[in-house]
């Protein structure tokens, strides 16, 4: 049997009970009302970006470690790994540009990011300017058009059923092409840098 992918709210409260904290402790903390809190431990609410940003802010905590499972042991070898997860059980994380669904989050220090990003944006001016981070990237249309605009190279436009594998350090953005409201896409974005999710979700924050 598949072992279950743990959603935002399970890690929040994970992280609650990591630290001996009622519900009115982790807001006092964090600045997030208990009202919130309760709804996104019960699955019934998501955070923003920044809420999310926010928490880990005021808790002392790096992004990526709301999203990896705590543990005293000394890293197992990688062997024999799986996880098996789905849109529905993904983590959500809204930003001003994307939706990202993470999958796979129960993996801890994965080499590759699986995310299916909704992207939003429609214009460079809106988008705000080129992303860069470590590593490089596989981003695969599953449906809608998307523009890329990337640091070196003329604009392309992909359709559902095209794809782009760029290097990540240069300069880039996603942006909903022409006629498209929302688009869709499966990204996997890979680095040795095993604080690669952390980078990916500081990048937007001025997004």
């Amino acid at each position: 049997m598949a072992s279950s992918v743990p959603t935002l709210g399970a890690l929040l409260r994970g992280v609650r009970n990591r630290e001996g904290w009622t519900l009115k402790q982790m807001s006092e903390k964090s600045g997030i009302p208990v009202s919130t809190l309760s709804k996104v431990e019960h699955d019934r609410l998501t955070l923003t970006y920044d809420k999310l940003y926010q928490v880990a802010q005021r808790l002392g905590l790096r992004m990526s470690e709301l999203f990896a499972e705590s543990s005293d042991e000394a890293p197992a070898a990688i062997t024999a790994r799986r996880s098996l997860c789905d849109i529905d059980h993904a983590v959500r994380v809204e930003t001003h540009n994307y939706d990202y669904y993470f999958l796979c989050t129960d993996l801890r220090r994965k080499r590759m990011i699986p995310v299916i990003s909704k992207i939003r944006a429609k214009t460079s001016k809106e988008f705000g300017e080129l992303v860069h981070h470590a590593g490089e990237e596989f981003v695969y249309v599953l449906n809608g058009r998307v523009t890329v605009n990337t640091e070196h190279y003329d604009t392309v436009t992909l359709e559902a059923g095209q794809s782009i594998y760029i290097d990540s350090s240069m300069g880039h953005a996603y942006l909903a092409a022409e006629g498209c409201d929302e688009a869709t896409v499966l990204a996997v974005m890979s680095s040795a840098d095993e604080e690669l999710l952390q980078s990916l979700m500081t990048m937007h924050e001025g997004h």
